[in-house]
């Protein structure tokens, strides 16, 4: 698995009708990030009608620092407040990030998922992660998985998950999600749901 910083990031409460200034200076410092490999993917984070809520960014450790203290949604207040995160991503068989305009509607659902703080949290993800990954490699050979990871903790064990997949609404990712072994077996004790769409960038080729 690969390693990556990974920012949550949560929208302010006028965001939506801010954002747009400050789009074009979003895209303009992550596009040449994305071509050299230091982004490895960003999205934003949108209610089911495709309002802004935050944004979800995975970046190179090395790139972390520098990325935060440029990025024009942090220094302009359209993020209220961000969490960096360490992720490693799930070497699945993804195919190619998508390419080509941004859709005006949402055309991806994303799951941030938490697992339990007790005693049993561990044990509980171990003893279905490989029916979990059983499910989601076939998924991402399709296209279903665009993307899937683990979310540590300090000390780099699991703690959670982040997963984007192809799904239209939410409604229809929830359902899909409903049959994991990770909720069924009661891994992810919180999920939160947004949807997205991607931005045309030169994205290198997903790790796996």
């Amino acid at each position: 698995m690969s390693e990556c910083r990974l920012v949550l990031a949560r929208g302010a409460a006028d965001a939506a009708a801010r954002i747009g200034e400050h789009r074009a200076a979003h895209l303009a410092l992550i596009e040449p990030m994305a071509a050299s490999g230091a982004l490895i993917l960003g999205i934003p984070l949108m209610g089911e009608g495709a309002g802004y809520q935050g944004s979800l960014m995975l970046v190179t450790p090395e790139a972390l620092d520098g990325y935060l203290a440029a990025e024009p949604f942090l220094r302009h207040g359209i993020w209220a407040s961000h969490a960096v995160h360490r992720f490693r991503i799930a070497p699945l068989p993804y195919r190619p990030l998508p390419k080509g305009p941004a859709p005006a509607q949402p055309s991806h659902a994303v799951a941030i998922a938490f697992d339990g703080t007790d005693e049993g949290a561990l044990p509980r993800r171990l003893a279905v992660r490989e029916a979990h990954l059983a499910r989601v490699r076939p998924a991402a050979e399709d296209g279903t998985l665009t993307l899937g990871g683990a979310i540590l903790n300090e000390a780099g064990g699991m703690a959670g998950s982040v997963a984007i997949t192809a799904h239209a609404s939410l409604a229809e990712a929830q359902r899909w999600w409903a049959a994991d072994p990770y909720l069924t077996g009661g891994v992810w004790q919180r999920v939160e749901w947004h949807a997205s769409r991607f931005a045309p960038l030169p994205y290198r080729a997903l790790p796996g």
